[in-house]
């Protein structure tokens, strides 16, 4: 199989590489980089030189297209209601986080897709009143994960969707899942062992045993709508996309992670091999967070690793002191005492892990500007965090933050930080989203202007929602380059290479999200040929 990010992280979590110089800076660190390993084309994968800059950039726009450079073109692999597999199963709405996953390395293999949430205009139909029965088998049906087995036509030279996959099914939010961890089974979840279903799936991560982790967002809304148990969601989902009916690896929930509203989980080793995942709380005066293992990483055990995601300790970032601070029960009583109202919700730990965003604020974790997507740096591993805005204090453009861990040991509780890149008109990108490294460590973007603020006010400028990259290293590093723009009133996620990088996976999301009369849309993108409506899709951007 081809190398890819999850080993390439394997690899520098256990120090197999002398890259420990974060607090230099990367260009400072390039050039080492380079003369270490002169005269090699790759280093574990990614190419040791320089950032580089290989198209054209775009302006903004407002067409109703995914507009791209000069010379890169894409394919629509699959689109909602398109059907996935023999079972006549259906890929869901509003798709987000991609990974794609090698069969036959890029030209063939399977690509998990998280569903966010659904529009009742072109979903559910006309609610009146509450939802009825098969509003909700509706509502549920097209959240969740979609996993379907694509390919490149040798032919054609398009990707396609191969419907005969043995693969290919849907996990939603009328599956069951298993719950793991110190919450399981207890009060604090109402005494569930086994919960229905996954839903407001946003981003999601890599395991390093070629697992998925999908996390649970905004789940509110769906959850009252089919009168569900709210502590059942919110938590990091992990699926096998290649256990075809889950028989083997049944889909669980990890407690141990913590209930908040997850964007996304990155996964990476400390120098002493234990699992370390750092994951953003997607609101407004929310926290980041890391989890370390009590246990270490095995290669040999394969998916045995999991049970590393059930035991170990959750912590929350303290950005004024440069510190993790462990949310533990011992810690929280210490904190709340005095106060009986704290004192009663939290008992036991998991009481603190279902209301980890209450107990990181009272143990003086920082409030941030939403915090989305967290990934890990290929090259150093510097830990670079997507705080995307924050209206009501005045931050309406978000930035991105770049967290140093002491000695560049994902294992550290102490850090640095300083603000890698913000948005606004200087930089020509406004509340950052999903992020993706390429070959070269430049770090690519995808925006999340609100639908109903898009192309006015401050947002103007921006024009649609867009993709961007951002050298890492070099005389460009921290400037963006506008490398997409999407749909009308649509916003790009889940940016994914293939492992060759010659192709690059990403969901469009709600495209004419606005409209009021489905016989109107405001947008009808992807513009295929018998659509009524405007359809989110998934697509393949070649051309690199």
């Amino acid at each position: 199989m081809d190398l890819n990010r999850r080993k390439f992280l394997t690899y520098v979590g256990t120090g197999m590489t002398a890259l420990t110089f974060a607090s230099t800076g990367l260009s400072a660190l390039a050039p080492k980089v380079a003369a270490a390993d002169k005269g090699r084309e790759s280093l574990f994968g990614y190419e040791n030189r320089a950032s580089k800059i290989d198209f054209k950039p775009i302006a903004p726009t407002t067409a109703d297209e995914l507009v791209l450079p000069t010379g890169y073109t894409y394919d629509v692999v699959a689109a909602y209601g398109d059907v996935i597999n023999k079972k006549g199963d259906t890929f869901g709405f509003n798709c987000d986080f991609t990974m794609y996953l090698p069969i036959q390395g890029s030209q063939r293999g399977l690509l998990l897709v998280n569903h966010e949430y659904t529009n009742p205009l072109f979903v559910e139909g006309p609610v009146v009143g509450s939802y009825t029965a098969k509003q909700i088998e509706s509502l549920l049906y097209n959240q969740g994960l979609s996993i379907i087995e694509v390919y490149h036509d040798p032919k054609t030279k398009e990707w396609k969707m191969d419907t005969n996959s043995k693969y290919a099914r849907r996990i939603s939010g009328l599956a069951t899942f298993q719950l793991t961890g110190p919450a399981k089974g207890t009060a604090s979840v109402n005494g569930a062992t086994k919960v229905q279903g996954t839903f407001a799936n946003c981003s999601g991560g890599a395991t390093l045993w070629n697992t998925v982790l999908s996390c649970e967002e905004n789940w509110e809304t769906t959850a009252s709508r089919a009168g569900l148990d709210t502590t059942h969601y919110g938590w990091v989902v992990e699926v096998d996309p290649f256990d075809k009916e889950d028989q083997y690896f049944k889909p669980r929930k990890h407690t141990a992670l913590g209930r908040f509203h997850h964007e996304n989980c990155a996964m990476g080793l400390s120098k002493d091999r234990r699992v370390v995942v750092y994951s953003g709380d997607d609101k407004a005066g929310a926290c980041v967070y890391k989890y370390i293992s009590k246990g270490k990483y095995n290669e040999a055990k394969g998916k045995e690793n999991s049970k590393l995601l059930e035991d170990g300790t959750l912590y929350a970032a303290d950005m004024e002191k440069g510190v993790w601070v462990a949310l533990t029960i011992d810690a929280v009583i210490e904190a709340a005492k005095g106060n009986q109202a704290l004192l009663n919700k939290f008992k036991t730990q998991a009481d603190v892990l279902v209301n980890a965003h209450d107990a990181a604020i009272l143990l003086g974790a920082t409030p941030t500007d939403r915090p989305e997507d967290v990934e890990i740096s290929p090259i150093d591993n510097s830990i670079f965090i997507a705080h995307t805005n924050n209206t009501s204090k005045g931050n309406f453009h978000g930035h991105i933050t770049r967290f140093f861990e002491t000695g560049a040991d994902l294992g550290s509780l102490t850090f640095t930080y300083e603000i890698f890149a913000a948005g606004g008109t200087q930089s020509g990108f406004s509340a950052p989203d999903n992020l993706d490294f390429d070959r070269h460590g430049n770090l690519w973007t995808v925006t999340d202007i609100s639908t109903s603020s898009l192309n006015k006010g401050t947002y103007e400028p921006f024009k649609n929602n867009g993709m961007f990259v951002i050298p890492t290293t070099g005389t460009e590093k921290g400037q963006a380059f506008q490398f997409a723009s999407g749909p009308v009133e649509a916003e790009l996620t889940g940016p994914w290479f293939t492992p060759n990088q010659k192709n690059l996976f990403l969901a469009v999301q709600h495209p004419g999200e606005q409209t009021k009369d489905i016989n109107n849309p405001t947008s009808m993108w992807p513009h295929r040929k018998g659509d009524t409506m405007p359809r989110p899709s998934v697509v393949v951007i070649k051309g690199f």
